[in-house]
């Protein structure tokens, strides 16, 4: 999703990375999903992803509270209007997970994400600290719990990911 229209492809449009966001997350929900369900029974889907993977684990978790049991956030960036240079579209709100949770009201919607364990893990020195304060704040805001995990210094890189990755998932590091 991001070589061709991409979010880091600063040529294009940023309403045309949005859409397509939207199509990445299509493919996900209607052809990875459906997929990984004819190989494994099991219907615990959990999203992952580091830096700017954060980001899009999230936007698919939000996206898709029916699907995603947990999501687990390493050093993301959840408020995506920094790469759309300040413009600003339905379409970019339905793939900004700070929209998406400030946008919500629904009430059977706000019970299914209620439901997501959401992991949020970031080095206290990362320059997006302040935003995943604010992003677990605005969660909790709207009754949706979630953990909001602060690593000592940067731990911005690899090797504290799997570290993390490990923690949240397996339960040990």
């Amino acid at each position: 999703v991001h070589t061709d229209g991409g979010w880091y492809s600063k040529w294009a449009h940023p309403g045309a990375r949005a859409w397509r966001q939207l199509q990445y997350d299509g493919f996900l929900r209607d052809e990875v999903v459906p997929l990984t369900y004819a190989r494994n029974p099991s219907d615990f889907v959990m999203t992952a992803g580091a830096s700017f993977g954060a980001y899009d684990a999230m936007t698919f978790a939000l996206r898709n509270p029916d699907v995603v049991k947990r999501v687990i956030g390493m050093s993301g960036m959840y408020d995506i209007r920094n790469q759309t240079d300040g413009y600003a579209d339905h379409t970019v709100a339905q793939v900004n997970p700070y929209q998406l949770v400030g946008g919500l009201h629904d009430p059977q919607r706000i019970r299914l994400h209620q439901q997501q364990d959401i992991i949020l893990a970031i080095g206290e020195t990362d320059y997006h600290i302040q935003q995943n304060h604010e992003f677990s704040g605005m969660l909790w805001n709207k009754g949706v719990g979630n953990a909001l995990r602060v690593w000592k210094g940067f731990a911005h890189d690899w090797p504290w990911w799997e570290k993390m990755l490990r923690l949240y998932v397996f339960g040990h590091d």
